[in-house]
């Protein structure tokens, strides 16, 4: 499924790189560093320079992101560890233009997002970028079909075509038999998984995810991240993977870590044990 965001170049392609994973975690450090593309030759897709959040004020300001840059490019999947609380969620949002930064700038294909721009923001919420909440925020008394309908909808679509879209992404996420049961019929791993069909139903360059297996259990989770990863290839996304979940972390392209509200990237091997319950700390 191609994307309608204005922008988006349709001949996309996986990227492919012969660098060991040290190296290219050395490269793409320089290039979030000097905002340039990093040594693999991926180009960027999206990018927070400076990002910086802070809630309140004076003595009551509370700063959860206080100098947070990342680059991504484009077909990579990178993941941000952090324990609960650090900031991970914020950082998503920001990217996603769900929040306004305090200070700092995000930038798709290399273009400013124009914050002030209300319609200009909606289009990219709804065209350009997916978002996967931990907390699948479903409708419970819609089906699965209409649920994963919606942002066609709200772009505009007709009802029949949006539904016949929604239906061909409730198959391949491997619920195509529960498309007319409402979400509240379903199980936490069947509702994710509606969940993950409805943010990339619009055909997104970006997949943001935020703890998307923090409510599953331990085979679950897999069984969710192994599904992200297959979807991820096939539709030659470019993803990030909010979690504090080490041994899937490892399984990404990247990582980074939030320290201090500040990003860091890291060798997969200082993060994970390999074991799946191992968290960061």
């Amino acid at each position: 499924m191609e994307s309608e965001a204005p922008g988006i170049d349709d001949g996309r392609h996986p990227a492919t790189s012969h660098m060991t994973r040290s190296e290219e975690n050395s490269a793409q450090d320089s290039a979030t560093a000097s905002g340039k593309n990093p040594a693999s030759g991926r180009s960027p897709v999206l990018e927070g320079r400076n990002l910086r959040k802070v809630y309140g004020a004076a003595e009551n300001a509370l700063t959860v992101l206080a100098d947070a840059s990342i680059t991504l490019q484009n077909s990579e999947m990178v993941a941000i560890v952090a324990p609960s609380g650090a900031g991970k969620s914020t950082l998503l949002h920001l990217l996603a233009a769900l929040d306004t930064p305090t200070s700092g700038a995000i930038y798709f294909e290399s273009k400013a997002i124009e914050t002030n721009n209300e319609a200009a923001l909606a289009k990219f919420r709804n065209c350009a970028v997916g978002f996967l909440w931990q907390r699948h925020q479903l409708l419970p008394d819609f089906t699965a079909a209409e649920n994963v309908a919606m942002p066609l909808l709200l772009r505009g679509g007709d009802s029949a075509s949006a539904l016949q879209v929604a239906r061909k992404w409730l198959a391949e996420v491997g619920l195509g038999n529960r498309a007319d049961h409402r979400a509240g019929e379903l199980s936490g791993g069947e509702q994710q998984r509606v969940a993950i069909a409805r943010a990339l139903v619009t055909g997104p360059r970006v997949l943001l995810a935020d703890e998307p297996t923090g409510d599953l259990d331990e085979q679950n989770a897999w069984a969710m991240f192994e599904l992200l990863e297959r979807l991820h290839r096939a539709h030659q996304l470019t993803s990030l993977i909010a979690t504090h979940n080490l041994a899937l972390a490892a399984r990404c392209d990247r990582i980074v870590g939030l320290e201090h509200g500040v990003l860091k990237t890291r060798e997969a091997t200082a993060f994970a044990t390999g074991t799946l319950g191992g968290e960061a700390s």
